[in-house]
């Protein structure tokens, strides 16, 4: 596969409607590259690998049936780690939460799997989500794929770094006071906000 690392999110779903791409290959793919990169940026934290290769397979039978089920369709994307997934842990960085897994999903990951998604892997975050780097004594400390010597930001600067080095599809990171809008900058990758009810 070529072109495919940087290639947009709605592209790729739609390579993926049109069968140019297959769910599970393009899972595999990113996977590779995390396998590959990761350890010198350390972005992605957790995976959930076995899970998102059960649920490729499904949704590339569905393709296989002409079924889709969602604009995302068979997308394998991360989310950042403060997002509460069944059965793997969220900490927010806090030592004391390193064997907390919750019991349900968090609302943007129940809608983004409604949505079709794949997710396999959670991203990094600095302690509380409270700093402009992205450090905490759980997972370590994130580094920018640009110069692996500096930092990526925070506080979702694990989202940014996995973007930007080509890790993920897609990153649902989170922001309060440009916490998602710096690190994509100093990142080089692309963030949005999406508005809320209280928003518009």
């Amino acid at each position: 596969m070529t072109n495919v690392s940087f290639k947009g999110a709605l592209a790729l779903a739609s390579d993926i409607r049109s069968r140019r791409i297959g769910c599970l290959e393009l899972l595999d793919y990113f996977w590779e590259r995390t396998r590959r990169f990761n350890a010198k940026l350390n972005a992605i934290v957790v995976d959930d690998l076995d899970r998102a290769r059960t649920r490729a397979r499904a949704a590339d039978a569905a393709i296989g049936r002409k079924e889709t089920w969602g604009p995302l369709h068979g997308l394998p994307i991360s989310v950042k780690e403060s997002f509460d997934i069944v059965g793997l842990p969220t900490t927010w960085g806090i030592p004391g939460l390193k064997d907390n897994c919750p019991s349900t999903n968090a609302v943007a990951v129940d809608r983004l799997l409604d949505a079709g998604a794949i997710i396999f892997a959670k991203t990094n975050v600095p302690t509380l989500l409270a700093d402009w780097q992205t450090f905490n004594p759980i997972y370590g400390t994130t580094n920018n794929p640009w110069n692996p010597s500096l930092s990526p930001g925070g506080s979702s600067g694990g989202s940014a770094a996995a973007l930007a080095a080509g890790l993920t599809s897609l990153e649902c990171g989170s922001d309060i006071g440009a916490r998602s809008a710096i690190p994509h900058i100093i990142a080089a990758s692309m963030g949005t906000n999406v508005p809320t009810a209280s928003s518009q």
